[in-house]
């Protein structure tokens, strides 16, 4: 996504405008209180105050260069004017730490939050004498929220392919967010797609076709490998449908059917395993990864990815049983929040409200 600073945040201010109007039928009164909100910005900022922080860059395929190094919140504050919106940002969140926040609120065990839908990212609460780059005073609870920005990890011992190093080359972000391309729902599907496209051009596995379709980025997405993965149906009907449908690919074998769902799987249990071994890093940094563990540990997790790519959840809870064995794994639950980054953003500007010691 391209474009300019101003079209986003009118966009945005734009769609809010709609939103209170719907919301304001039959009920005029504001009490004189300017409304407040939480705005959840999922892209690395750097945060100056609870309301306020600069744009570091783009991620998951935005591109919006007069933006970065900008206060998104008066971009945001700015465009709601310009929509004549009596609104104040209350509070700037990322959407893990929404999340987390939101799923702590209703069960004090939750220790982490995790975004596993369009990119992926985790925050988790850590003492904040553990933070080597901690200045000034301590907070009053001892504890600290650390937004990982975990999307952009990189090792070299990460499981990448040839196909990951061209998505990542032609990438508006070439060499950052690795992590995330191998994880996250914007790049599974344009994976296979590119494993699928080496497969057709080599052995033909799809027969004499136009390859036009196969051969454009981002055609096939991972809600489409997802429904492939996940047929069960004795011909593999709803693989064929979805060749067709995206990569006009017809008259398909049963056999190069199942080789498609054996491509969707690899690539989605490679996701799956490495979202895992992000999370137990969490429960490890915390020490909270061993048999002598007895606290109950919570991962929250959001995004579409993980709510609606089953055979990717189930995965990803299997393989951190895997990784923290049998009885350190009793003590940990995986426990999707449905909305956490909003309902986060809510609390968090709830409890920075200027108006919350007036009634």
């Amino acid at each position: 996504m391209s474009g300019s600073s101003s079209e986003l945040f009118g966009f945005i201010a734009s769609e809010l405008a709609k939103f209170v109007a719907d919301e304001d039928k039959g009920n005029s009164s504001s009490n004189g209180k300017k409304r407040e909100l939480g705005f959840t910005f999922s892209f690395p900022v750097r945060q100056l105050s609870i309301a306020s922080g600069t744009l570091v860059k783009w991620t998951k395929a935005f591109s919006i260069d007069d933006a970065v190094g900008e206060d998104v919140v008066a971009e945001l504050q700015t465009a709601m004017e310009k929509q004549g919106l009596d609104m104040h940002v209350a509070a700037l969140i990322n959407d893990a730490v929404g999340t987390l926040a939101g799923a702590r609120y209703y069960d004090e065990d939750v220790i982490a939050g995790v975004i596993f839908g369009t990119g992926t990212n985790a925050a988790y609460v850590e003492k904040a004498n553990a933070i080597p780059k901690w200045e000034g005073e301590l907070p009053n609870s001892g504890d600290m929220v650390i937004n990982m920005e975990w999307g952009n990890f990189y090792s070299p011992h990460l499981p990448v392919t040839e196909y990951d190093q061209a998505l990542d080359s032609e990438s508006l972000n070439p060499g950052e967010q690795i992590y995330e391309k191998l994880t996250s729902g914007m790049y599974l599907g344009e994976i296979v797609r590119r494993v699928l496209l080496k497969l057709s051009l080599q052995c033909a596995i799809f027969g004499d076709i136009d390859h036009t379709h196969l051969k454009t980025h981002f055609l096939l997405r991972t809600p489409h490998i997802s429904a492939m993965h996940h047929d069960e149906t004795p011909d593999l009907k709803i693989v064929a449908e979805k060749l067709e449908e995206n990569l006009e690919i017809t008259g398909t074998s049963l056999e190069t059917r199942k080789i498609v769902v054996e491509i969707c799987d690899i690539v989605a249990r490679r996701a799956a395993r490495l979202a895992a071994a992000g999370v137990a890093g969490i429960l490890k940094k915390l020490g909270r990864d061993g048999p002598t563990e007895k606290h109950r540990s919570v991962i929250a997790i959001d995004g579409g990815l993980f709510e609606h790519y089953s055979k990717f959840s189930k995965c990803l809870e299997t393989t951190l049983c895997e990784l923290l064995g049998e009885e350190a794994s009793e003590l940990v639950a995986v426990k999707h929040v449905d909305d956490g980054s909003g309902i986060g953003a809510a609390l968090i500007a709830a409890s920075q409200s200027r108006y919350r010691n007036t009634e």
